[in-house]
């Protein structure tokens, strides 16, 4: 048993690791690649790579019970609302990296964590404490990581800000038809809806050149393959039988690395003022994702 969350978590590190450094390899793009272009390919790519994880999957879905009730047209209309969710929230992501860090792309991300529970409200699901909490440390950080000293917030920022509510939709998309379809195909068909779209978006309000794609195509090839595709099926393996609280933070790590990977890689630096607001956010993310206490009755 042991072995087995060791290595789950394991499988959610490495997970965080990959989203993290993809920050970095979407901030290389953004400086030869419009963003409809660059979310077009790297979708197109994810697609592809999780066609064979699809086909791999095969044989545990003809032993899954719950099989036999999943519907194709449930199959599809869930597979484009969250491609088309998708595709607004890779958009404003891509189009803030453009003139935002890595490492405050990543953190303002995951701010998605709490705004889930806060959605949530609408659909009658009650959020803890921990999470009001959290909130209002997450403001509080947005403010020291996002607006500088002269009171300015960066346009970056605020398309990242809106990537984050967005994503969380997306999240909640997902948890409304992950139980009635076959999830990998669904995660498969958005990523071609995301790419459809996405292309539609490049063709009639971008002029993208094939050498600007060229010199992208390791940031493509990266993001397409490892963040959606191998991360992906890691946080499957992750999620099957743990503790969804402990892979939740283990997953948020995703923030911290994308600060590292940014420094080391790509040489960005935050003033004192932002890695506080990182700090904060950090903290925020943690405590949203703490389970609630339940109140002893004394007998």
């Amino acid at each position: 048993m042991k072995t087995n969350n060791l290595r789950q978590n394991t499988f959610a590190l490495i997970a965080a690791l990959i989203w993290g450094t993809a920050f970095v390899a979407q901030s290389m793009a953004a400086e030869t690649v419009s963003a409809f272009a660059f979310n077009a390919a790297r979708s197109y790519v994810g697609g592809l790579v999780l066609i064979p994880v699809w086909l791999l999957f095969a044989k545990s879905r003809k032993n899954n019970p719950e099989a036999a009730n999943w519907k194709k047209k449930d199959l599809l209309i869930g597979g484009i609302c969250c491609g088309s969710a998708l595709f607004i929230a890779a958009y404003l992501q891509q189009k803030g990296l453009e003139t935002t860090t890595a490492g405050k792309a990543g953190f303002i991300t995951a701010l998605y964590i709490i705004i889930v529970p806060i959605f949530g409200l609408f659909l009658k699901k009650k959020a803890p404490k921990s999470v009001w909490l959290g909130v209002m440390l997450a403001v509080v950080g947005l403010y020291f990581l996002c607006i500088n000293e002269t009171v300015t917030i960066a346009a970056g920022d605020l398309y990242i800000v809106g990537c984050a509510f967005c994503f969380a939709g997306h999240i909640l998309t997902i948890d409304h038809f992950a139980p009635k379809v076959d999830i990998i195909a669904m995660s498969c068909i958005q990523f071609f809806v995301t790419a459809v779209l996405s292309t539609v978006g490049a063709l009639l309000w971008e002029s993208q050149s094939w050498v600007g794609l060229e010199q992208a195509l390791f940031p493509i090839l990266y993001v397409g393959v490892f963040s959606s595709g191998v991360a992906y099926t890691l946080q499957i393996f992750a999620q099957r039988g743990s503790n969804p609280t402990v892979i939740s933070l283990l997953l948020s790590m995703e923030s911290v690395f994308a600060v590292l990977a940014g420094a080391i890689i790509l040489g960005d630096s935050l003033s004192g003022r932002e890695y506080f607001g990182c700090l904060l956010v950090l903290l925020a993310v943690v405590l949203s994702q703490l389970p609630e206490k339940k109140e002893q009755i004394v007998k």
